[in-house]
């Protein structure tokens, strides 16, 4: 059994990822999916993974899991505790001293979407949130999200840089979401590449994967537990 550590994505919850947990449990894995602080304005991505590092407690045999934003977090937290595999879901790859402001342009992420809008019609980084990231999440849950918006990530959090001087050493997978039109397909193939030096699963789904495919993305994630677990790891 693996415990499941899903770090929600910015302006989320924990509830983001309700779906998955009970998809993982019910293949006999434990799960913790804790709310980041918000509505903190001197919160800073340490104060993120101290967040996550306090809520994961004695627990061992960890599966650590960013969405989107959390792909800034999630490492920092595969950096202090044992971790069997760190795993990415349409994250955003921070580079070490890049503070998440600089990300945008760092990526070329504004040229990305620029490209792929002109060709899907401006769907791609649309204004309408029920475009760009729920268009492929049942009407009625995407409502649900939505009403549990925060104010998060932190202007500190965005200001600062990454801490970390180099990836953890510990092994990396990335979910790919093929229909993203937040994180454009061919940006996030680029981009795990260029700073991963791997290559990423694919599902087909849009950005809110864990909502509009849970049991797909929860089958990958117990894969990866399986696949990259310790040695008489049970």
């Amino acid at each position: 059994m693996s415990t499941f550590v899903l770090i929600h994505g910015a302006g989320d919850v924990g509830w983001y990822w309700h779906l998955v947990e009970a998809a993982l449990r019910t293949r006999g894995h434990d799960c913790i999916a804790p709310d980041l602080p918000a509505d903190a304005p001197s919160a800073t991505l340490t104060d993120y993974a101290d967040a996550v590092v306090d809520a994961i407690g004695n627990r061992t045999d960890l599966v650590i899991v960013g969405q989107s934003f959390g792909g800034f977090t999630a490492p920092l937290v595969a950096d202090r505790l044992p971790v069997d595999v760190l795993v990415l879901v349409g994250g955003m790859v921070p580079a070490p001293g890049e503070a998440p402001r600089d990300w945008w342009s760092n990526t070329g992420y504004e040229e990305a979407v620029r490209t792929w809008a002109a060709q899907d019609g401006g769907l791609t980084g649309n204004d309408d949130p029920y475009v760009t990231y729920y268009h492929d999440v049942p009407r009625g849950l995407a409502e649900r999200a939505m009403r549990k918006v925060r104010n998060h990530p932190s202007e500190a959090a965005m200001n600062a840089p990454w801490p970390l001087d180099r990836w953890p050493a510990v092994p990396t997978r990335f979910v790919l979401c093929s229909q993203d039109r937040f994180l454009p397909a061919e940006f996030a193939r680029r981009l795990v590449r260029d700073r991963l030096g791997i290559v990423p699963d694919e599902v087909a789904a849009g950005h809110c994967v864990a909502l509009s495919q849970p049991e797909a993305l929860a089958e990958l994630l117990a894969g990866y537990a399986t696949t990259c677990a310790r040695p008489g790891q049970g």
